[in-house]
């Protein structure tokens, strides 16, 4: 990422020594950095106007309001940054909840380090990064028997790049496996949602899934 600026994360969660690791590998990380570590959401709230962050690593099981409830706050204030959950958590529940909520990933915190600077990245470039194990919980948390979309109206692309985005692949990795570039995923991205009738791609991965695509 030499020719490209730092992606500038921050870091909400209650646990004072996670945040401080946490902190401490994104700055020693090229093409990494740690704009802000913040305890609460009120916090968070007054900070993140001036810390400007690219990326917010959230997590879910908080005092006073839980990370879903963060989620929203903070998305209704600063609609434009990228919120990551990264959370002990794996429930059914709190994946659906926190995809309604606006995060563009989740992501488990026994996740080697590795995806999670993927994943920041991805989230960064405008991608949807899950945790393999959750996208399996994704897909088993929405597939209902009833009701069934028209996908008919997607091209042969569009319907593979849309299964390999509720299978958790993010916009550099399916670009990479349909060997083309992120701006082609982007793009067939957006036709995708025009389609669908949905405005992001946690909708679109919800109303894929819903259906059982494929």
């Amino acid at each position: 990422m030499s020719e490209q600026r730092k992606i500038n994360a921050a870091i909400l969660d209650d646990d004072r020594e996670y945040r401080a690791l946490l902190a401490d590998f994104l700055n020693a990380t090229e093409g990494f950095r740690c704009v802000g570590t913040y305890k609460d959401c009120d916090q968070a709230v007054k900070s993140i106007e001036v810390d400007l962050p690219d990326v917010l690593l959230l997590d879910i099981e908080m005092p006073v309001r839980s990370g879903i409830e963060a989620l929203k706050i903070i998305k209704f204030h600063y609609p434009t940054v990228k919120v990551l959950m990264l959370t002990v958590y794996s429930d059914n529940e709190k994946i659906f909840q926190s995809l309604r909520a606006g995060a563009v990933g989740y992501l488990l915190k026994k996740s080697p380090k590795e995806k999670l600077l993927e994943a920041i990245r991805d989230a960064f470039e405008g991608g949807a990064p899950f945790s393999g194990e959750v996208a399996q919980k994704v897909l088993l948390y929405f597939q209902n028997p009833s009701g069934h979309a028209d996908f008919s109206i997607l091209s042969d692309r569009e319907r593979q790049v849309l299964e390999d985005l509720v299978e958790g692949h993010g916009t550099k990795a399916i670009a990479e496996r349909l060997f083309v570039s992120t701006h082609t995923v982007r793009f067939h991205l957006h036709n995708i949602y025009v389609k669908l009738h949905v405005n992001s791609r946690a909708e679109a991965i919800a109303k894929a899934l819903k259906n059982r695509i494929g």
